[in-house]
């Protein structure tokens, strides 16, 4: 079954709950889908997207996570602003924050700065999940020091066999068990071929090598799930992907489907 890696939202008539949605079953040994924990000094350009509103307080409103590509510019993917997501479009969501600098959802550390407007990508289509990514523009500034460089078209992170780690506080291990710490696992930029193998059309998704790129184990294991969404994806210090689908967590055979981020340099050089 294709699966964003996004929380969604369901809303009764008490309050807002989180739909966790179970992934497709997966053997317990061959799923470690968080990895091992990490501190956000190691990788403080990746940020939390949050509406305790839509969410609640038990994670600080966490829904999916972002990255920092400028002081004030956060990439994420594009269906998390979608309403499917947030139960109304973005720009009603009053409280939609950042939270940067925390390791732990839970604690005080770090800073949430209010989202001061949304720019979804108008090619994105949540069919083929093509185009799937968003920028965020922050009414205050990060430090230098949390902005990561966004890898261009030809970059040597893009090639089969290189090492890549994605970073997110989603499902750690395919069964709706969120962390509240932030967590990394590395992964195999694999070869488009075998993407396209993977998902070739049909229910479980169509995999499209130019705005997509694919990163796991053959054997399965290591990948990014739900909850994840719009999270980095970083190789050689740069942004190669964000978080986007897949089927199932952690699943042999069927890697986690990454927005290709010289696709994202190439549209964005048009907007600006």
């Amino acid at each position: 079954m294709r699966r964003h890696f996004a929380r969604a939202l369901v809303l009764s008539a008490a309050a807002a709950l989180i739909q966790l949605g179970s992934p497709a079953p997966a053997t317990a040994d061959s799923v470690v889908i968080g990895g091992f924990p990490v501190d956000i000094s190691q990788s403080p350009w990746t940020v939390a997207i949050a509406s305790r509103d839509r969410f609640g307080g038990t994670r600080a409103g966490q829904f999916c996570g972002g990255v920092a590509v400028g002081r004030t510019t956060v990439l994420t993917a594009a269906h998390c602003m979608t309403a499917a997501v947030l139960g109304a479009p973005p720009g009603r969501v009053r409280d939609l924050k950042v939270i940067t600098g925390r390791t732990d959802l839970l604690s005080a550390m770090g800073a949430e700065i209010q989202v001061r407007a949304t720019w979804v990508n108008p090619r994105y289509n949540g069919e083929t999940n093509s185009g799937d990514f968003a920028m965020l523009t922050l009414a205050s500034p990060l430090p230098a020091s949390s902005v990561i460089g966004m890898a261009a078209a030809g970059d040597p992170g893009y090639k089969p066999g290189a090492t890549a780690t994605v970073y997110g506080w989603g499902d750690v291990s395919g069964d709706a068990e969120y962390a509240h710490s932030l967590r990394a696992a590395n992964l195999q930029v694999l070869p488009d071929t075998d993407c396209a193998r993977a998902y070739p059309g049909g229910p479980d998704g169509k995999y499209d090598a130019h705005s997509m790129l694919c990163a796991g184990e053959p054997t399965g294991g290591r990948d990014a799930c739900q909850g994840d969404s719009g999270g980095p994806l970083v190789a050689n210090g740069r942004l190669i992907g964000l978080v986007s689908w897949g089927s199932g967590c952690g699943r042999a055979g069927s890697p986690g489907v990454y927005t290709r981020i010289s696709e994202v340099v190439r549209t964005l050089g048009g907007v600006h």
